[in-house]
């Protein structure tokens, strides 16, 4: 029972870490390409665990992180529950994929998660007209080996199952 509680510890505080990252303030000309870690995070634990990590517990990181970007209610509720729903039900083909192909359907996924951020806030009126918007989803396909490699021995070492 103490190693399932220590399990749920290191990824609460992955996502943690991952939502402080999405939050600190960056430069203007930075900002456009700041990679979406809490969607990083969030894919690697519902790759890892997709039989703990799911849809509830993206749609509990996306309620926080609309709270925490002072978004409309939802919006990355709503894009992350389907980020992890789509991760769960490619898990398996995601584990075989060599390291490139993961950060290609990485790329796939977090442009979905923009696109759909991007949906709610032209409903708003104060949606990006260029196609920037996806630039995040580059840069994060890109810090995904990294990202991997970091969770992956963090999951190692506190033998997370």
């Amino acid at each position: 029972m103490n190693q399932r509680a220590q399990g749920y510890w290191v990824v609460m505080a992955s996502l943690f870490v991952a939502a402080v990252l999405a939050v600190l303030p960056l430069p203007p000309w930075l900002a456009w390409g700041r990679p979406e870690w809490l969607a990083l995070v969030l894919i690697y634990w519902c790759i890892a665990l997709p039989q703990r990590i799911g849809v509830v517990v993206a749609l509990l990181s996306g309620l926080a992180m609309d709270v925490l970007e002072g978004a409309v209610l939802g919006q990355n509720a709503f894009a992350l529950s389907v980020l992890a729903l789509l991760s769960v039900a490619l898990y398996q083909r995601l584990r075989v994929f060599s390291l490139w192909q993961q950060a290609g359907i990485v790329f796939l996924l977090i442009g979905i998660h923009q696109l759909i951020c991007q949906w709610v806030q032209n409903l708003q009126g104060i949606g990006e007209r260029s196609l920037l918007f996806l630039l995040p989803a580059l840069t994060s396909a890109l810090l995904w080996p990294l990202v991997l490699f970091l969770l992956r021995g963090l999951r190692r070492h506190f033998r997370v199952a």
